[in-house]
This record gives structure tokens, sequence and C-alpha cells, in this order.
């Protein structure tokens, strides 16, 4: 047995068994052992930052690694914007990354580069391997690793010798470490603080704090004391539509965060951070409650914040809660696009189950209090702010979700940064509807240059520019297998839409906006 071999046998043995893989020269050898040994499920990414996106996604809807296949130092470096989002989403991901053979590594090959150093900026733990012997146990250490709650990224680098030669040896599945719990003491402080105290904030972070058993724990809570609940301005994975909480999120734009949060005297934290700008602004402050605020933590990210909310649920003698109804389901609405049409649109059509893969960017910020009537449904969202994630997201989510179907809102800019997804999903007939938003500009930007204070002449529109020429969708989509089809109206979406949903695989819309 190789190491290659070795490393397949011990991935499966810990309950790795998707791998998306964008391989080169040095990892023909795992490909080789790919195709040997059955159990493996392989999907072919065009470039590394799909590969990486789609790991991310898979984790967010099945709570499994999967491993991600990349070539060396710059294969690894092409994917590091979706594991950066990765990390902070706190997905797990096993990255192998082939590397120079041990004994080709002083010749400073092309391909040679600090494999090492790259790995480390976005992964909790990074091994280079230096014998096939040591192949196996590896594995086994990374997916330990990646399975650390609430999730890890682990990154094993893979000289080509330490895959080829002889002597791999199979190792058995670690276990996976207690998930951390509360301090008692953090649970009797938050109690104390949510009887004695007012204006108080119980702000939600994370898959685990917006799971429906973690909303009805929050909402008892809410319900028992008077607390605020809010959820932070990007989450990983929560829980939506009928039956879930009317979660509302920490604005992003400073100021009306800042407004939102100007009451608030007191903070405990969920599995979250408190609210800090997601840049710095001239004039404005960098956090965004305020000053005086008491900030109290009932559980890090690392502590299990369900089990948490349920100390403190007892802590306080709160009773059953009935989460409100949120009204009647969205009615699908007709003429020109706008963002609140869009929302009751797609809430209107959305199917129970669903996934919603959210990287509307500036589009869709008003999107969640009109899809609260919704059938359930998960939403998933860009955490780390590094764009181009969506259509990978979506790749990764409809992989992991047992033929659930997936609506991805994207915006057309950061779309382009990993068009090649459509492919993949394409290839592997995946029940994904993406409803691109053509304004075919980097319409943020252009809000951001506002924000710092600055006046944009015609270069500077030039570059937020997104025409001239125009990008046409809906070939682009087609050229690589996906039926696609361009709306200018509201009802042309909910009939594209319509039509998408009994499809078996993949459909684009264009919405020109």
């Amino acid at each position: 047995m190789n190491g290659a071999e070795s490393l397949v046998h011990s991935l499966l043995k810990s309950g790795v068994d998707v791998c998306f893989a964008n391989p080169g020269t040095s990892e023909m050898h795992f490909v080789a052992a790919l195709d040997r040994i059955p159990g493996m499920r392989c999907i072919l990414g065009l470039q590394e930052n799909v590969v990486t996106g789609a790991a991310d996604g898979y984790w967010r809807m099945t709570g499994k690694p999967a491993a991600t296949l990349l070539h060396c130092a710059p294969g690894l470096a092409n994917g590091l914007s979706n594991l950066h989002n990765a990390r902070r989403a706190r997905s797990g991901i096993v990255n192998c990354v082939g590397d120079q053979a041990t004994y080709h590594r002083p010749y400073d090959a092309p391909l040679t580069g600090d494999t090492e150093g790259f790995a480390r900026g976005v992964s909790s733990w990074v091994r280079t391997s230096t014998s096939a012997a040591d192949v196996g146990m590896e594995a086994a250490q990374a997916v330990q690793a990646a399975r650390t709650y609430p999730g890890r990224i682990a990154t094993m680098i893979l000289p080509s010798d330490t895959c080829w030669d002889e002597g791999g040896v199979v190792a058995d599945a670690l276990p996976v470490p207690a998930v951390p719990q509360a301090d008692p003491h953090s649970v009797k402080n938050a109690a104390r603080v949510l009887r004695e105290k007012t204006n108080v904030l119980v702000l939600l972070g994370g898959a685990p704090a917006q799971t429906p058993r973690a909303q009805e724990l929050a909402w008892r809570i809410a319900a028992a004391t008077g607390a605020r609940i809010m959820a932070e301005t990007s989450t990983p994975r929560m829980a939506r539509g009928r039956g879930r909480m009317q979660l509302e999120r920490v604005p992003y734009p400073v100021d009306m965060a800042i407004a939102a949060l100007a009451s608030v005297q007191h903070i405990i934290l969920v599995g979250s951070k408190a609210p800090i700008g997601f840049f710095a602004y001239p004039g404005k402050p960098s956090k965004h409650y305020p000053e005086n605020a008491g900030v109290h933590v009932l559980t890090r990210p690392e502590q299990d914040a369900e089990a948490a909310l349920q100390a403190l649920v007892d802590e306080l003698g709160a009773p059953a809660a009935a989460i409100p109804d949120p009204g009647p389901r969205p009615e699908a609405v007709r003429g020109a696009p706008s963002p609140e049409g869009l929302a009751r649109t797609v809430g209107s059509l959305l199917p129970e189950g669903a996934i919603i893969v959210d990287e509307s960017v500036s589009y869709g910020r008003g999107f969640f209090p009109l899809t609260y009537g919704a059938a359930p449904h998960d939403w998933l969202q860009i955490t780390g702010g590094a764009i181009g994630c969506g259509i990978p997201l979506a790749t990764g989510a409809a992989v992991g979700g047992a033929g659930r179907r997936v609506v991805n809102l994207q915006a057309d800019g950061s779309a382009m940064y990993t068009v090649q997804g459509l492919w993949t999903q394409a290839r592997e007939k995946l029940p994904v509807t993406t409803i691109i938003l053509s304004n075919r500009k980097y319409q943020i930007l252009l809000g951001e240059y506002q924000n710092v204070g600055a006046n944009p002449g015609r270069t500077a529109m030039d570059m937020m520019d997104l025409g001239n020429p125009d990008i046409g969708w809906a070939k682009l989509a087609q050229s690589m297998g996906v039926e696609a089809a361009t709306a200018t109206t509201l009802e042309q979406v909910a009939d594209l839409m319509a039509q998408s949903l009994s499809a078996p695989g993949p459909f684009l819309i264009e919405l020109i906006i």
C-alpha cells in the first residue's frame, strides 16, 4: 500500500466520503487511489476557490467535513478566499494539498512555495507529511481536528513521494473531542443580568446558536425577561420561515447598526462577538454598541451554545412560549424589480426545506423581514466578506442537502469570481436555482465610496461599472450546461423560478435590475 492509498482509506474510516477536487501533477497518486478505492464521491471544480467554497457549503448543511484536493502552494492560494469565509463560518474542512517531493524541494522548482505559510492563515491545524508511513495517521488527526466543535479547517500538505512511496498504514478514526460547556458562573451571571437589568440584548452568533431548538430556547428567554434577541450581521446557517424566530440581524451599514443598538445597556454574547464595524470609517466608531454598555459572555464560539441556552432557561425558570406567527405567506409581486418585491416573490414560491444561499450583497439587505412567513428553510450567508462564495456555497450545500432545492440569491459582480461553479452544478445535476441580480455594477462599492468620505470621478466610476460590455449571463450559464433565461419583471422571475423548482438540475435566472 502506498501513502495515497492509506490516505483515502483513512479518510473513509474517519467518515470523510466527499472530495471536492482540482488536482495537479503532485496529486496524481491520490487521484489514482480514488480510482481504485470505492466509497469516495469525487466532485471536480474548475478553480480552487470553487472547491474550497463548496466544502464550506457542504459542512454547513451536514456538519461533516469534506476533503479538498488542491495543487501545491499556488492551488491552495487560489482557494484561500473561500477558506477565509469558511474559517469565519467555523466550518470543518480537510484540505489535502500536494507539494514537491521531499528530495526535490531544495531545488526550488517553479511551483515551490510557502505552502505551510499560506495554510496557517486559514487553518487551525497544519501538518506536512514526511513519510508514507505517517500519512494515514495524519489523515485521521486532520479529520479529528476538522470535527472539533464547532468546526475547524485542517490542512495536510503531502509531498508527492509520501503519496507514491510504499509503506502506507491505514489509521482508524480518532475520537471527536467533547464539546466544551459553558461555565456555570457565566450562566448565573447572564440570568442575573436578565433579571435585574433593562435594555438587554441577547446576541446569537454562529450556526449552533441559530438552530430551531436554540431559537425556541432564546424565545423563551425573551418572553420571560423582555430581552431583545438579535443575530450577528453574518451568519453561517440560520433556521428561518414559519415556526422559527423572526430574527433581525445587526445591520451592516454603520449608521443603521449604531441606531439599532443605541438603546442597548447590556449585551449577552451567545457564541458571538460584540458588534463592531466591518471596516473603519472616518469620524465613526469601531464599536457599534454604546461605549458604556456591559458585555457578558454566556458562551464563547467553541462552547455548546444550545446547551447553554437550555441551562439559562432552567436558571430563569422560563416557561414554554410559542414563537409568534409571522402572518400569511408572502405573495408574488408583479412589475419592475425591487428588493422588496423580489423578497416577496421568492418567499411565495420557496418550497419547504429549501436552502437559501445569500450573496446578494447590497441588494438583499432588506430580504429578511419579507420572508419571515415563507415555508421553513435554511439561510446561508457570506461570513468573511471575501466575495465569490455564493455559487460555490450553493454547490456544496446542494451536495450535502440530500435533494433539497437551493436558491442562490447572487450579486453579479461577486458571481464572476467563481462562475466556474455553474459547470460543476451542471456536471453533478445539482438542484440549484441561481438568481443573478444584474445591476451591472459593484453597487456596494459606490456606497462604501461615500462612507469613507471620497468623491468618485469618472475613473473611479468606471472601476465600479460592469457594463461596456454587459455580461450575458444566460449565454454564459448555457455555455456551461446550465439552463438559463433573462427576466426584466418580477412576474417573469416567478414563472422562471417555478419552472426551475420542477426541474431536476440547475437553472439560472438573470434578473436585470
